[in-house]
């Protein structure tokens, strides 16, 4: 068994709207029939017996290992906690050789059980053992690593649950909500309008209780020192006992509370050293340790913290006390569970001494012993909420620290007797203010009840209304996506939007272009989504990335299929047939909102079929009104767009916009039949977003069928009194869209150069000539730049063979080079001649036409 082409599939995909591991999968002929093997089961069940049952469906015929490797990836996944549950396995093509898909949370873990899930196949097949527990120890300490921590994943949870888009922007805790301009950042539990000078404020210890103070908060005395003799002569100024602590700290690391002799103070200031040279001496605030949690300008929740302890049962040594104690499966390692396991470390055993007890001492029936002078729940701490039991002076006290501070989101620890009562008649004050606080403890407290700390934080970066999306158009088909994005988004522009737009030809954000090349896949999706400038999006969404990848986002409003016809790319990564490529194509269909709109042309078999795939409305487009299709959805009241007498017509029942063709410049006085279907196209996205009609009709009236607009799209010139067009067309469909568009335009002579792509099926790079040879009287063939895996000449031979017995054809020439060819056409050229030049390298070649007709 052989695994190949390993892919993550970042978003909703051709398999499933989740996230997934794409493996492709060859197997030897013994392999392809794995369970057929009566002691297979029994070996596979000794090995890993929670994989449970093999076959599914009551099938009674054998399965593949490729079909066990995906059954075990998934499995491991489970064991090892991981919340996973779909799979699939599928035969390709060739003989022996499958698709494996399997689910994942953390795509490092997915990619990790896969590897595991291979080693338990082989150890299986080879009647050898397999280490099961270290797997799944494997697989729960890399879940551990690389998940996100449970500040951050509270709020991003808050956030699924109001279906505002996340993406996590690193490998640690800063994500990025919602899309655009209407994005929003955390950074574990810090806001990005947060600002440093308050981040810096916090960190500041001695600055924090100055403000505080100032704000009437009450605040433990005490003050910086320079050594352990001033930090003596402190404490005796302020009065024992007394607390130690770095200046800049945080997570308690370096403090020592309740502190009442010099040795102890000697001991903690070198404690404190060790984290900061800045230490701070303060009085010690007797009472109890409070961590009230403040958003925004609310109290939204409280507990009360407690150092590690152990109490002594007369029996059992302290070190005995705290391995039992570790036992509790509340306790993990890390942050994953309510409680960390108690560390038994050197800061440990000089609190032990501070109590005069050691690590093997065995403390008397009821004795508590502590192991740490703070509350940290990451050192062992617990937590208690007491939320409900907060009075509303500590809770204004609270609120008031953190806005002193300026934060956002904030820690408040204080220390008093008691919650229930206000700070002036119990005692106590506030011994910090921290940025970033942990929320495990109030979202899973050692006792009491969670609160949702997530979503209030949610709450307060969001309105109850919004969900930090823009308005968001994917397009896919066979033809015409490009200049359907890009007059999409003009349409958008002219609606005083910001539009970020991907598409072959590179990436624009504002009408300014960011990156060049074809960026029609996820990533250059992602960053447009990313993009703070942008307010809305308009994304070219083609074959290749959304295979690799899946796509960039989890639904948009406007899905737009403009065609599938007789296919493209065919019989690469397995999509061999049409109806393979409208699978593939249907997946913006599948992945709409709600509230979306699927714009589908109804024209073509294929794409109207999506219909029912569909979880919103569906708008059709067709030139003809009366098409089955159209004509069954318009008599059902639903929005349609079409053509009659020269108007594009727009229909919902008795509602009806109407836009004259001849007002439309891209359309040539709609003659251009593919250019019309552009326009149908994005003139029915326009509808499904909203966009007010007059700037409709505006928009489509400036979008003019130049090479600034649309490139390599049907652009027009000039040239000693002949017409010159320049397309990137590169498919059957498109040759016949484009012989359709130049019959209706009047010559003397048409010639044609073209090349093709070395990637398409050799049927289909002789079916492109074929189609040309009935319209053109000369055909200049050249080899382009790239010839994507053939050989020098294989497709210019192909074209060649596709002009045999051409109709019209009469003269054929052979050129190396695209611009020579594009030469060799031109210079031809007379008074009312056409012709046409199917681009390869389309802003360098339409430079070079330009360059070429100014000389003339």
């Amino acid at each position: 068994m052989k695994l190949s082409r390993i892919r993550a599939l970042r978003g909703p995909n051709l398999w499933t709207h989740r996230t997934a591991i794409e493996v492709v999968v060859s197997c030897t002929p013994a392999e392809c029939t794995v369970t057929a093997d009566p002691g297979f089961d029994a070996r596979l069940h000794a090995c890993f017996p929670a994989i449970g049952v093999v076959h599914t469906g009551g099938q009674d015929s054998p399965l593949s290992l490729a079909h066990v490797l995906g059954v075990a990836a998934l499995g491991l996944q489970a064991q090892a906690g991981c919340p996973v549950t779909y799979r699939r396995t599928t035969q390709t093509l060739e003989t022996g050789v499958f698709q494996v898909i399997v689910e994942y949370t953390q795509e490092e873990v997915g990619r990790l059980a896969l590897e595991l899930a291979q080693e338990l196949c082989l150890a299986v097949l080879e009647g050898r053992s397999f280490d099961l527990q270290q797997a799944l120890a494997q697989l729960r300490d890399l879940d551990e690593d690389v998940r996100l921590g449970p500040s951050t994943g509270t709020i991003v949870d808050a956030a699924v649950a109001r279906q505002i888009p996340f993406r996590r922007m690193t490998e640690g805790s800063m994500i990025m909500f919602g899309w655009g301009s209407r994005q929003r950042r955390i950074q574990a539990a810090e806001v990005d309008r947060t600002s440093a000078i308050a981040e810096a404020i916090a960190q500041d210890k001695q600055l924090t209780k100055k403000l505080l103070h100032a704000a009437g908060v009450p605040v433990p005395q005490g003050r910086e020192v320079s050594n352990t003799d001033d930090a003596w002569t402190a404490a005796l100024e302020i009065g024992l006992p007394v607390v130690v602590k770095p200046k800049d700290g945080n997570q308690g690391k370096g403090v020592t509370v309740n502190i009442a002799s010099k040795e102890q103070l000697l001991a903690a200031y070198q404690t404190a050293a060790e984290f900061s040279r800045k230490i701070l001496v303060e009085k010690f605030l007797p009472g109890h340790d409070f961590r009230l949690l403040v958003v925004g300008d609310k109290l939204v929740a409280a507990a009360r913290r407690e150092a590690p302890h152990v109490v002594g049962d007369g029996i059992h040594s302290v070190r005995a006390l705290v391995d039992e104690v570790n036992k509790d499966p509340r306790r993990g390692s890390g942050h994953a569970t309510s409680l960390t396991k108690i560390r038994f470390d050197d800061i440990a055993l000089a609190c032990l001494a501070g109590q005069g007890l050691q690590a093997d001492s065995v403390p008397t029936n009821g004795q508590r012993v502590v192991l740490r002078r703070n509350a940290n729940l990451s050192t062992g701490g617990s937590a208690t909420d007491v939320t409900d039991d907060v009075h509303p002076e500590v809770a204004a006290r609270a609120v008031a620290a953190a806005q002193m501070v300026g934060l956002d989101i904030c820690g408040v620890d204080m220390m008093t007797e008691s919650i229930h009562h206000s700070l002036e008649e119990k005692g106590g004050g506030v011994v910090e203010v921290n940025a970033a606080p942990g929320l495990r403890m109030h979202v899973s407290p050692s006792f009491g009840k969670g609160r949702p700390v997530g979503e209030a934080v949610i709450n307060h970066m969001f309105g109850p209304h919004d969900n930090g999306r823009i308005p968001l158009v994917a397009v896919t088909g066979t033809n015409g996506k490009t200049t359907t994005v890009r007059l999409i988004s003009h349409l958008l522009a002219q609606s005083g939007l910001r539009v970020g737009m991907t598409n072959t030809d590179g990436v624009f954000v504002a009408g300014q272009r960011i990156d060049t090349g074809d960026c029609s896949g996820p990533k250059s999706a992602r960053n447009v989504l990313a993009h703070p400038d942008v307010d809305a999006a308009v994304l070219e969404t083609a074959r290749g990335g959304m295979l690799r990848e899946g796509l960039a986002f989890d639904r948009c409003d406007v899905a737009v299929v403009t065609n599938v016809g007789s296919g493209d790319h065919l019989g690469l990564n397995y999509i061999t047939t049409v109806e393979d490529l409208a699978v593939l194509k249907r997946v913006i269909v599948q992945n709409i909102g709600t509230h979306g709109v699927a714009v589908l042309n109804a024209a073509d078999p294929i794409v109207a079929g999506m219909a029912k795939h569909c979880s919103g409305s569906v708008t059709f487009f067709a030139a003809d009104r009366d098409h089955p299709v159209m004509a069954t959805h318009l008599a059902q009241g639903n929005r349609s767009v079409f053509v009659e007498d020269g108007w594009l017509v727009a229909c919902q029942g008795e509602v009806q916009h109407r836009l004259a063709l001849s007002e439309v410049p891209i359309t040539l006085n709609g003659s251009i039949d593919f250019q019309v279907e552009n326009v149908m196209a994005a003139v029915a996205a326009a509808w499904g977003l909203g966009l007010d009609w007059d700037v409709v009709r505006a928009g489509l009236a400036s979008f003019s069928n130049d090479s600034d607009n649309a490139l390599g799209r049907f652009n027009l010139f000039s040239y000693r009194g002949a017409t010159v067009i320049a397309d990137y067309g590169h498919n059957p469909d498109a040759m016949s869209a484009l012989v359709q568009a130049v019959q209706s335009m009047p010559a003397r002579k048409r010639s044609v150069v073209i090349s093709g792509a070395g990637d398409r099926r050799d049927e289909d790079i002789r079916q492109q000539t074929q189609i040309l040879g009935q319209a053109f009287d000369d055909v200049v063939l050249y080899q382009d730049q790239c010839q994507r895996g053939r050989a020098d000449g294989e497709v210019i031979a192909l074209l060649r063979e596709g002009l045999n017995g051409a109709a019209r054809t009469r003269l054929v020439q052979e050129i190396t080079g695209e611009f020579l060819a594009i030469d060799t056409a031109m210079d031809k050229l007379g008074e009312g001649d056409l012709c046409l030049i199917l681009v390869d390298q389309v802003e360098e070649a339409l430079a070079h036409i330009r360059a070429k007709i100014a000389a003339g």
